[in-house]
């Protein structure tokens, strides 16, 4: 199975105004943006009038009908308020000084924490990180960067592949500051070197974003967000979005090129993955991804490129591994297949996958006893592995060991009950033990999952005729060459079934269709049907 890769970038709005309840207003008070009911109306927006929590809250509210966007605008708010009241306490302006006060309120006293994995797409919102006091890296930044609009601090959100982190910058101090790592500091080249950041690249990346570029970040994770619920027409917009506000950012690229992907427009995919390795020439992830497009266009040596150029960048990335055995696969060179498996299998020991389809390899060269090796393998680590069972149901069939078959064919299908390959070939064992009634069971289960596939109502006439229900029989072959006329066999089962219901003239309207389509009838069959019709 191919994979794509996303890359992640670590509302109901009534508040026109903001009074601070103890002295004069925040640093936002009356900005338009905080009368924007849309994110339309944020876009409209000149940069410095838009407020970042606001628009952040509007996406919430999109998201989760839930969220009471003000009620998160007075928390963030009065967080504000106590770090302005702190600062003045101590004296200390609205400035690089504020920094340490705001990392000691904000993650030791509220004890808000880094998520070290972006695995659940609600961490991306605001309101998640106040609810739960815990963020990834974007999602942190924007907590940080909403409470920096509001004390009137010089922050900026800066972006680097596959992470996002704050900067603050008055032209004279300019420091970074790691939201993940309790508002420590880092220097430029940790970033550089840690993520990889395109030497000489015109686009956004390491550069202070304003208020529209930052939400443009924000965009390219909700798309990400949406995709991984299965709501790719939000997804779409929100990456198109996030393209069209950010256009040198590679991973918005590269996320959008993959909904193209996942929705069957592969021209558009390849064109968002190039221009995503225009930008960002060293991401393994998009050198992998546009392989999968090649392959979709059947491609294959361009393909093959593209995943040993994502291998030398990444050489323990185990799916371009896996890509690259399923394309060689498709040009029959089975040693390279074993090879990349082989090397997959040493990087991930325990990757059922890998194992499944290495016995699938062995099983197109006809080494099946070990392909059943293999599979054996990955169902020992996963159980419950549908494709393994099957492939094991294949293997034995060529191996004619038609209990071992039938075996694993009921072992997928315990797993995976819609397994259209795995009813048919299940079918055809019982057929083949002439267990008519059990085929019969298995081709009906196939149909009502594919109905427009014309050889399972083939089979499924064949078992009626066999079992000598011919009624049956002729109304499944009848489907059949409804849905292909060009299947003699069942033209010929016709013929059969309609001399068997005495119904002569059509059986010698299909034993001729049948002839003229090639199947091989014998003068005692024609004459016996000519006898019958005089």
């Amino acid at each position: 199975m191919k994979k794509v890769y996303s890359v992640i970038i670590c509302i109901l709005i009534f508040s026109p105004m903001v009074f601070a309840r103890r002295g004069e207003p925040l640093a936002n008070d009356r900005k338009p943006g905080l009368y924007a009911r849309s994110i339309e109306q944020v876009l409209r927006l000149r940069e410095n009038e838009v407020d970042l929590a606001t628009a952040a809250l509007i996406v919430s509210e999109n998201w989760s009908d839930m969220v009471y966007g003000r009620r998160y605008l007075e928390t963030l708010d009065d967080i504000a308020l106590e770090i302005r009241d702190r600062l003045r306490r101590r004296r200390l302006k609205a400035d690089y000084r504020a920094i340490p006060v705001i990392n000691e309120y904000l993650f030791s006293e509220l004890g808000f924490k880094s998520i070290s994995e972006a695995s659940d797409p609600h961490d991306l919102f605001l309101h998640t990180v106040l609810d739960k006091k815990a963020g990834y890296c974007l999602s942190l930044s924007i907590l940080y960067l909403s409470l920096g609009e509001r004390l009137g601090l010089p922050l900026y959100g800066v972006v680097v592949p596959g992470h996002f982190f704050v900067r603050y910058d008055d032209n004279q101090m300019r420091f970074n500051i790691e939201t993940t790592s309790k508002g420590g500091s880092a220097p430029d080249e940790h970033y550089i070197n840690k993520f990889k950041v395109p030497r000489g690249s015109n686009g956004i990346y390491m550069k202070n974003l304003n208020k529209i570029q930052t939400l443009g970040c924000f965009f390219n994770n909700l798309g990400n967000s949406y995709s991984a619920i299965g709501n790719m027409d939000s997804a779409l917009l929100a990456l198109e979005r996030a393209v069209e506000t950010n256009p040198t950012l590679s991973e918005s690229r590269a996320n959008l090129g993959n909904i193209y992907l996942a929705k069957g427009q592969v021209n558009d995919a390849i064109d968002q993955y190039r221009e995503a390795l225009r930008i960002n020439p060293n991401d393994a992830k998009t050198h992998n991804n546009m392989g999968n497009a090649y392959v979709q266009r059947d491609w294959f040596n361009y393909a093959v490129n593209e995943y040993n150029q994502s291998l030398r960048l990444d050489p323990d990335f185990t799916d371009a591994y896996k890509n690259l055995a399923i394309v060689y696969c498709k040009q029959e060179r089975f040693q390279q297949a074993i090879m990349q498996l082989r090397q997959a299998i040493a990087l991930k020991p325990k990757d059922a996958e890998c194992y499944s389809q290495l016995g699938n390899v062995f099983q197109q060269t006809g080494n099946y006893n070990q392909a059943i090796s293999e599979y054996s393998k990955a169902i020992k680590i996963n159980p419950k592995m549908a494709e393994a069972y099957y492939g094991m149901g294949v293997c034995y069939n060529k191996l004619k060991s038609v209990d071992e078959e039938i075996w694993g064919y009921k072992r997928a299908l315990a797993v995976q009950p819609d397994m259209l390959a795995a009813l048919v070939n299940l079918g055809n064992a019982y057929f083949g033990q002439k267990k008519y009634s059990l085929a019969i069971e298995q081709y009906t289960k196939a149909v009502l999952i594919q109905p427009g596939e014309a050889m399972i109502h083939y089979n499924l006439g064949a078992a009626y005729s066999n079992s000598e229900n011919h009624e049956q029989g002729v109304a499944a072959y009848l489907t059949a060459v409804e849905i292909d006329p060009e299947i003699g066999d069942a033209h010929y089962g016709l013929a059969f079934g309609f001399y068997n219901l005495k119904k002569y003239d059509l059986a010698w309207k299909h034993i001729k269709i049948a002839e003229e389509l090639g199947v091989e009838i014998s003068k005692d069959q024609l004459n016996a049907i000519k006898r019958k019709l005089q």
